[in-house]
């Protein structure tokens, strides 16, 4: 081993060959197959592909919901995986934003977000005070006491957001979290995920189908192939941070978006 490898930080988050294969009566699917790829601390990876090339599988595999039929992941050199179970050391630190914000109706805001603390067995004194810091972290101040059915759907989402911040996850792991948006409360979605990641320093892998939301947010995007999804390219992002809409009006922002649209389409 040489001195190079041993003064390399050891990644936040590792695949090594990662293969999700469905039984079903019509035969076997192969979903994903083959994958590699490591992820730096604080460092934003966003996947993108075509329906059914796998992004969620693969989200869903790193999160500890789905075991993997081949291959290893690892967060901060911990396995994920033993023999088909999750080791819980490792997946408790990693924290999950699904396209729908999931809150519990009959919580508040505030509660919504201090629940996996609550879980954990947190004092109420000390998570109520991280919750409120987290509400006023992702613009929520003032609607702590509120319920889900009194939000927009984009401070819905913002409350998903700081629930899953709760427990200071090592990895953020994103499921197209603003999907169900319009375009005008997405765009400022963007923008606050943005600013709650370089404030919290946390490493996220996003996945999304919209190309432009991939480019502006990652520092580097994945594209996989269609089923079984393996990693067609890995295209770095190189613009500094914090980013503003303008950059989306650049020349080389949209060099970028067309590259990864060409290469889609030449997938049909």
């Amino acid at each position: 081993m040489t001195d190079t490898e041993v003064d390399r930080p050891i990644p936040r988050l590792q695949i090594r060959g990662i293969g999700r294969d469905f039984h079903t009566k019509a035969g076997v699917t192969h979903a994903v197959s083959g994958i590699d790829l490591d992820i730096r601390i604080g460092e934003f990876v966003a996947l993108i592909g075509r329906s059914g090339c796998g992004k969620t599988t693969l989200l869903r595999m790193i999160g500890g919901l789905l075991a993997p039929s081949s291959g290893t992941i690892a967060v901060d050199g911990r396995q994920l995986w033993r023999d088909g179970r999750v080791e819980a050391s490792a997946v408790t630190r990693l924290g999950f934003v699904f396209q729908e914000s999931n809150l519990f109706p009959w919580f508040s805001v505030l509660d919504n977000i201090a629940l996996p603390l609550k879980i954990r067995g947190v004092r109420k004194a000390e998570r109520r005070a991280r919750a409120a810091e987290l509400a006023g972290l992702v613009g929520l101040a003032g609607f702590e006491n509120s319920y889900p059915r009194e939000l927009s759907g984009g401070m819905r989402q913002r409350a998903a957001i700081a629930r899953a911040l709760s427990t200071e996850p090592d990895l953020l792991l994103m499921d197209e979290p603003f999907g169900a948006l319009d375009a005008l409360t997405r765009e400022r979605m963007n923008l606050e995920l943005q600013r709650i990641v370089l404030e919290t320093n946390s490493t996220v892998v996003f996945v999304t189908h919209d190309i432009p939301e991939a480019v502006f947010l990652a520092d580097r995007v994945v594209h996989l192939t269609p089923r079984p999804g393996r990693i067609r390219q890995i295209l770095p992002v190189d613009f500094e941070k914090p980013r503003t809409v303008d950059l989306q009006t650049t020349p080389e922002f949209n060099d970028i978006v067309r590259a990864l649209r060409h290469d889609l389409d030449e997938e049909e």
